[in-house]
């Protein structure tokens, strides 16, 4: 049977890397966490398991994902966030992978747990990640802090049964406070890509956003929480393209 690598990387994740390292247990052969420098007890935790524990200094979360494939030792990884966890169903669809003729790579669906309560609609769910995969053939791409593993041409893929579980605010303010970074660290990214943005896109954007993931995928299916998510979404929108504005007005292009 195939041998498999899951990969973590980490900061401050006291509250979340147990549960995940946990779900972990009968599937991977090797788990390998790469540590911003954590100042809490993430380290502590990581050690009462079977783990591999690397420091290096983050450098972006597209670039701190990539370092991680390169310290697998397996050709087949399994890459997860600390705040999510291997559902029973994924687990066994994983397992069942590993006994037939393996595929290049795997995505599955992310079902995100928010303030208590999971969320089956809107832009969150199904929200398909490719997470295991052949580290050879596969990459993270994307725009910080928007990161995304894609399958080099010519691969094959193929869909699992189950969900990671995401854990992902356990508060209004901390999402919000999340998404004010975030979206700093978005227009930092746009900016360096060279893209531009217009009064246009900072009125019509957001209200896109809100229209999208509120009434054409169903985010009012999951009530108040649906509809907070929504306008939450749109808000980031409306913060990222505001200070990509501030940058195009004063800074000279790179």
């Amino acid at each position: 049977m195939v041998s498999v690598s899951a990969v973590i990387i980490t900061y401050n994740e006291e509250r979340n890397i147990r549960r995940c390292l946990e779900s972990l247990a009968g599937l991977a052969d090797e788990i390998v966490v790469i540590d911003s420098f954590s100042t809490d007890k993430t380290e502590d935790i990581c050690k009462e398991f079977k783990v591999r524990f690397i420091k290096h200094s983050f450098a972006g979360h597209i670039e701190q994902k990539n370092f991680a494939l390169s310290q697998a030792s397996t050709d087949y990884v399994l890459s997860l966030d600390a705040d999510e966890a291997v559902s029973p169903t994924l687990k066994a669809s994983i397992l069942n992978a590993l006994g037939e003729p393996m595929k290049d790579g795997y995505s599955m669906n992310r079902l995100s747990n928010y303030c208590g309560k999971w969320i089956s609609h809107g832009s969150w769910y199904p929200d398909t990640k490719l997470r295991f995969f052949n580290r050879h053939k596969t990459s993270w791409k994307g725009t910080n802090p928007h990161d995304k593993a894609e399958l080099s041409d010519g691969s094959v893929s193929a869909h699992l049964a189950g969900d990671i579980y995401h854990y992902s605010y356990y508060s209004v303010h901390e999402h919000i406070s999340k998404l004010d970074y975030f979206s700093t660290i978005a227009a930092d990214a746009y900016f360096k890509a060279g893209r531009r943005t217009q009064f246009f896109n900072i009125i019509i954007n957001p209200a896109f956003a809100f229209i999208r993931d509120y009434l054409f995928r169903g985010g009012f299916l999951d009530g108040y929480y649906g509809w907070l998510i929504a306008r939450l979404t749109a808000g980031y929108t409306f913060q990222k393209y505001v200070k990509l504005k501030f940058l195009q007005e004063k800074r000279l292009p790179e």
